[in-house]
């Protein structure tokens, strides 16, 4: 297999932390007048956003990258095309873990996927009925 320099610095450039999709998720929260706590290490997954105060637990996914069913998310590359689908498959098993032990330590869950930032009306409801559900 040859490595493709284009697609190395692509893939490189890929965070896990502090991606787009979730500082518009941080901001708008925050903006809201709810206070959270990132990335917690000590929790199954390590949820984009900890609210410990309400026992929740948030994760900003992005859609390709989690295998959402939108648009974006179903997509098939034309390169490489079985490592892609394993490695989403891999991701979308590991969310799926994270989110199951999370609920046997009493934490309630919840996905943003990056689809749903185009609607940010929409969007601050949904998470005002997670954020004020006890």
């Amino acid at each position: 297999m040859t490595v493709d320099p284009v697609r190395s610095r692509t893939m490189r450039a890929v965070k896990s932390k502090n991606t787009a999709p979730e500082m518009v998720v941080r901001k708008l929260i925050h903006g809201m007048g709810y206070r959270f706590r990132l990335h917690r290490k000590d929790l199954p997954g390590s949820p984009d956003l900890v609210f410990p105060s309400r026992r929740l637990a948030l994760f900003v996914h992005g859609c390709f990258w989690h295998g959402h069913d939108c648009k974006r998310g179903a997509r098939t590359l034309k390169a490489n095309t079985e490592y892609w689908t394993a490695k989403i498959e891999r991701n979308r098993d590991r969310d799926s873990r994270a989110i199951r032990a999370l609920a046997q330590k009493g934490w309630r869950t919840g996905v943003i996927w990056e689809c749903e930032l185009r609607d940010l009306e929409r969007l601050r409801a949904t998470l005002v009925g997670m954020l004020d559900t006890s």
